[in-house]
């Protein structure tokens, strides 16, 4: 589509990426500009130097040189711990600083498509101030929405949003949604919603709303990590809202086989995984964004012990170096569920893990990275809201009856060990 925008002769086109600081943006980013440069065209991909060795073993070598890496550090005065250059590496009080710092990058990013003088640029909501830029300097700008199009459609009005000022009134669909859907949030969803979304939460940030509705107007068109099979209601919504071509790319699934180089770990967590019977085994991992309190985390642990279920569990007790306030299991819980559990706290390619054939449900947050795997897959979802887009994604999910909400009180979202285990 890119290719023929340009001049309609198949010209190879320099494309920038510039991705949120999240790994679940930077790897969708990632995906995509496999795909370009597979097609013969040239990719610069800018984050920081910590972000990009990160993601630099996940790409196959014969890709590297088609690749370019642009390195592009944070001001050193960003509010932020040293090395800490992700949403992964910092407790979720920090994330609006990080955004802040993003901002920070403008100058040097300008220089680099003024020097590179690209063909197109493919960017996150963060940056707001690079549709102007990129105009004047007469560059093709593409959204990149790591989001699908029932979020974007739901929460980005067309034009001002001059109706919704409180977190209640996102409880229903909003008016200009012409269909029939139950995608809307619990009040407790946007009660966590509303702080940074549609309101900053420090100063000197602004709010993701006005962010991400600032590059949907400036940019040229709207590319989506999606597809129609999934959404084409929502897709068609998009552009009819906008006016603007909607591209989506599918949803671009991580790769099996080129990421799983073997670890000393996999035989023994396969053993393990082996040793179970087919889709027995209740799959339980949250992320790197969404860490349930301590509170939530011990009705998940013992709502799992009543259960009786075998379960693997990639367990988290913290986010990131600086997160002061730790989570650890119930005092015995491993001890009494050793026989037929597995609590993991190690790196682990959970690709590999949840592809296993012994796995028979995923509990888990309804990111939308995580409702790709699982999909893929052909994984039930039990599902536990925690921030962003989750809670309108557990809508769609449950609508299509491949996931499953555990109950929770409506208004303050607390829920027990025993609806935990029911659900399971």
């Amino acid at each position: 589509t890119m290719a023929n925008s340009n001049d309609g002769n198949g010209t190879k086109l320099h494309v920038v990426m510039f991705p949120w600081l999240a790994f679940g943006h930077m790897f969708p980013h990632l995906e995509l500009s496999r795909l370009i440069a597979q097609k013969g065209h040239t990719v610069s991909f800018i984050s920081t130097p910590r972000n990009i060795d990160r993601l630099l073993p996940r790409l196959p070598e014969n890709l590297s040189s088609a690749i370019n890496f642009v390195k592009i550090p944070l001001l050193s005065d960003s509010n932020l711990p040293e090395d800490c250059e992700a949403t992964t590496d910092i407790p979720l009080h920090l994330v609006p600083y990080l955004k802040i710092a993003m901002d920070g990058m403008r100058i040097p990013v300008t220089e680099f498509l003024v020097s590179s003088n690209p063909d197109w640029i493919l960017q996150d909501f963060v940056p707001h101030w690079l549709p102007p830029i990129t105009r004047r300097l007469g560059i093709k700008t593409g959204f990149f929405s790591a989001f699908n199009c029932a979020t974007l459609g739901t929460l980005i009005a067309p034009g001002s949003d001059e109706y919704r000022t409180s977190s209640a009134d996102f409880l229903t669909s909003p008016k200009w949604i012409p269909f029939e859907t139950p995608v809307a949030y619990k009040l407790y969803e946007c009660r966590n919603l509303f702080k940074g979304f549609m309101a900053a939460t420090i100063e000197g940030n602004i709010p993701d709303v006005d962010r991400m509705a600032g590059v949907i107007n400036g940019c040229d068109v709207i590319v989506v990590r999606s597809c129609y099979e999934y959404e084409a209601q929502w897709l068609q919504l998009i552009q009819d809202l906008h006016g603007k071509p909607v591209i989506p790319v599918g949803v671009l699934p991580p790769n099996l086989e080129e990421k799983c180089a073997d670890t000393d770990t996999w035989p023994s967590l396969k053993a393990w995984l082996d040793s179970q019977q087919t889709k027995s085994v209740v799959h339980v991992s949250f992320g790197s964004e969404a860490m349930p309190s301590q509170t939530q985390l011990n009705e998940i642990a013992l709502g799992l012990e009543l259960s009786g279920l075998p379960f693997f569990w990639v367990f988290k007790t913290r986010r990131g170096l600086f997160d002061t306030e730790p989570v650890e299991l119930p005092e015995g819980f491993e001890e009494r569920t050793k026989d037929r559990g597995m609590v993991w706290r190690g790196w682990v390619e959970q690709l590999r893990t949840l592809s296993h054939d012994s796995i028979g449900l995923v509990l888990t947050h309804p990111g939308w990275g995580t409702i790709i795997e699982a999909v893929r897959f052909a994984k039930p979802m039990a599902m536990l809201v925690f921030l962003y887009d989750q809670g309108l994604n557990a809508r769609v999910i449950e609508e299509k009856k491949i996931g499953y909400m555990i109950p929770r009180d409506e208004t303050e979202g607390w829920f027990t060990k025993e609806s935990v285990a029911k659900s399971l």
